[in-house]
């Protein structure tokens, strides 16, 4: 049985990057754009008719910013993903998408290459940042020695399995664990840690192991 494609809904206001990055998905197996979009409110509509798998979203539209954006469509379709695909890396603005739930965090430099592996990534539920972006993820949250030291046991094995992109579902089969401990171990952790997001906790925990 053949692997459903991963459908992407491309958000950019520049026609000439949306043609790019659809050349190239166009030109590599299991991928495919479903839809674009050049400003949120058509992404939104977009969002809701389509249902993609992951939105490549740029940070600065006409009628508003990514981070936004990435809330609203978390509203809209919690399923899906977005990956910020972007020119800009201010601190803020990095910290303020991964807070709003964005899974991926791209600058529009990065090989082509790159983006495909980091597209696979967020479709398997791994977060996907360059060291640069993870590093001041890292910065920003501000972590010590003795907040990982707090962890439990289990706490560090949950932390391992979510940044391996599993779900609570999978985590609970793995540890053998009710799903709804799972999800409370989850929240403690995020608290702990000082994250908002199963993403910032992966990045937080797959640095840390470094």
């Amino acid at each position: 049985m053949q692997k459903k494609a991963i459908n992407i809904l491309l958000v950019d206001d520049h026609a000439i990057v949306r043609y790019g990055i659809r050349s190239l998905i166009e030109r590599t197996e299991g991928v495919e754009v479903c839809g674009e979009a050049e400003n949120l409110q058509e992404a939104y509509h977009k969002v809701s008719e389509l249902v993609p798998d992951i939105v490549l979203l740029d940070i600065r539209l006409p009628d508003g910013d990514g981070a936004a954006g990435c809330r609203e469509i978390k509203k809209l379709a919690p399923e899906v993903k977005v990956i910020i695909l972007t020119a800009y890396a201010e601190d803020s603005i990095v910290l303020e998408a991964v807070r709003a739930g964005a899974e991926g965090y791209l600058l529009k430099n990065i090989d082509s290459n790159n983006i495909i592996t980091a597209i696979r990534d967020v479709a398997e539920g791994k977060p996907a940042l360059g060291d640069t972006i993870a590093s001041q993820v890292m910065n920003a949250l501000k972590m010590d020695r003795k907040e990982t030291e707090d962890l439990t046991p289990q706490e560090k094995n949950i932390l391992e399995l979510v940044s391996q992109g599993k779900t609570n579902k999978e985590i609970g089969e793995v540890l053998y664990i009710s799903e709804k401990t799972v999800r409370n171990n989850v929240s403690k952790i995020l608290k702990k840690i000082n994250a908002t997001n199963r993403t910032m906790a992966a990045i937080y925990w797959s640095n840390r192991r470094k």
